[in-house]
């Protein structure tokens, strides 16, 4: 440990608490109001709502329909919120808003054993603040808490790799275990793989393999893991963990599973977008790394970035937050670079581009032109443009003039980069996030809203938005509509679904974005002839 580093821990420790505070203050940032965005938040929400309405805590449905998707943990984190606090979107969102904060804490407390107080502010800041961490922090999903999983069991794989330490080594169990019921296998696939090739390269295999298949871990993580997943397989048969673990795990990584396929360079592309605005930093610190790759430090970094990248790079099914999973070592080393991260202009750059395109929209969205055929983005974009005011303009104008002054101070580069930061946050949930639920989310929540006012039982035609059914707190099954039934409808499949019931008149009760709800008539009623008389 350097100087400055025994000289930071000296410090008074408020320095964590207080990175924790603003984390989640930041995470928590408009995460009240927003509405849930579909598909993925509306599908997390949806099944843990039909939980506590089945009260079945074993199994997640959605819409009625057994979900595969994902293990339970997140289910459970957030039926428990709302339990406390009630349905909200705060509460579902809950549960990911405090795992990005811990990691944040995580990721600080780790550099700061290893460098200077400033360095391990810079990488808490960097992590905090970076586009696709915000996202994720402030979504109803498992993503922020299997991060957190991942991150916890390879910065302590670390730590173990530096001073063996049975308690340090049962924690990482204990973290797998975690991951494994939040997401499954790639929470230990993925610290399992890294932690063995760093093994292999510090020519300590041996050490390892005593370690990964210590008795006491493995029976920590039996005792975490197997409970809910012996339980299930006895009540089903086994029929989550074969789609669960074949569909949603080899299936995923073999084929394109909802059109969510890409190409090798995938992520070379979107690793520089989820990391604005510190996407600039990541050349130089790569090439840092792989100079001083003797280091154990240095090579665990690296190989745990390699191997994420690697991994989602050549599966069949990819999204952006994939990669997110092999970022927690980029962070590290922009924390320990802190000092020589790059040059002033490759590293400002970025995260001023996208403020300025986020403040250049009010005068891009009417450039931009649908299709006729795509009637669900086009309304989207129309009433984006009708929502777009003064307002946005007022946050964006001012985020990116904010932004302009900080990359131009007199300053460390490291503190204009968090300004830039804070500026591009700033921006996008103080103006674009809302302006993107407006336009997209609102009108499936208003529909929702009207839809359980009715009072009518609803389905869906064709139409994936499972936060209509969060709001409507009922199912919404996915079919024509009968004879006194609502229907939520995208625009793009309205004629579709007109075709489907000839000769009836649907009734339009709101067209709004990319959205319809309508109304099939309730069935007439023939009139009854009066009874004959009897002479009697």
């Amino acid at each position: 440990m350097t100087d400055s580093a025994k000289s930071g821990s000296a410090a008074p420790d408020r320095d964590a608490w207080l990175i924790g505070l603003l984390a989640l203050l930041l995470f928590a940032w408009r995460a009240a109001s927003l509405p849930l965005f579909d598909l993925d938040e509306g599908a997390f929400s949806e099944a843990t709502r039909e939980m506590l309405e089945r009260g079945d805590w074993l199994m997640t449905y959605l819409n009625g329909e057994p979900r595969y998707d994902k293990p339970i943990l997140i289910y459970w984190l957030q039926a428990v919120c709302v339990m406390l606090t009630g349905q909200s979107e705060l509460a579902f969102r809950l549960p990911s808003i405090l795992s990005a904060t811990a990691w944040v804490v995580l990721v600080h407390g780790f550099v700061r054993e290893r460098a200077a107080r400033v360095a391990a502010i810079f990488c808490a800041a960097c992590a905090a603040l970076s586009l696709m961490v915000g996202v994720i922090g402030h979504a109803a999903t498992a993503d922020a808490l299997l991060n957190l999983c991942i991150a916890g069991a390879l910065l302590d794989i670390f730590r173990w790799f530096e001073q063996p330490r049975r308690g340090m080594l049962l924690r990482v169990f204990v973290w797998l275990a975690l991951g494994t019921l939040t997401k499954g296998p790639v929470a230990v696939a993925i610290p399992l793989a890294a932690s063995l090739l760093q093994a292999l390269w510090q020519n300590r295999f041996r050490d390892w393999l005593r370690a990964a298949f210590d008795p006491l871990g493995l029976s920590i993580y039996a005792v975490i893991v197997l409970p809910w997943a012996v339980v299930l397989s006895l009540r089903d048969g086994g029929d989550f963990m074969r789609h669960f673990l074949f569909d949603h795990n080899v299936g995923r990584y073999t084929q394109t599973l909802q059109h969510h396929g890409g190409e090798l360079w995938y992520y070379l592309v979107w690793l520089p977008l989820i990391l604005l605005p510190f996407s600039g930093l990541i050349p130089a610190a790569l090439a840092q790394a792989w100079h001083g790759r003797r280091d154990p430090l240095n090579s665990f970094l690296l190989i745990w970035f390699a191997l994420v990248f690697l991994l989602f790079s050549t599966s069949s099914t990819q999204l952006p937050h994939y990669v997110l999973y092999g970022c927690t070592p980029l962070f590290v080393m922009f924390g320990l670079r802190f000092e020589r991260p790059a040059s002033a202009p490759a590293a400002l750059l970025p995260g001023l581009l996208l403020i300025a395109v986020l403040a250049a929209l009010p005068w891009l969205l009417p450039l931009v032109k649908t299709p006729a055929h795509r009637a669900f983005e086009a309304g989207i974009l129309e009433l984006a443009r009708e929502r777009i005011g003064l307002r946005y303009i007022v946050i964006s104008l001012t985020g990116l003039a904010a932004g302009l002054v900080f990359a131009l101070l007199r300053r460390p580069l490291w503190q204009r980069l968090i300004g830039v930061g804070l500026a591009q946050a700033a921006v996008i949930w103080g103006a674009f996030a809302p302006l993107l639920a407006a336009a997209q989310q609102e009108p499936v929540r208003q529909a929702a809203l009207l839809a359980r006012q009715l009072d009518l039982p609803a389905v869906a035609f064709r139409t994936d938005l499972p936060s209509f059914s969060v709001y409507r707190q009922a199912v919404t099954p996915n079919r024509a509509p009968l004879p006194g039934e609502l229907v939520l409808v995208r625009r793009d499949r309205i004629d579709a679904l007109r075709g489907s019931l000839p000769g009836v008149e649907l009734q339009t009760l709101q067209v709004s974005g990319g959205i319809a709800l309508l109304l099939h008539p309730p069935a007439r009623e023939e009139p009854h002839s009066p009874s004959p008389q009897s002479n009697e």
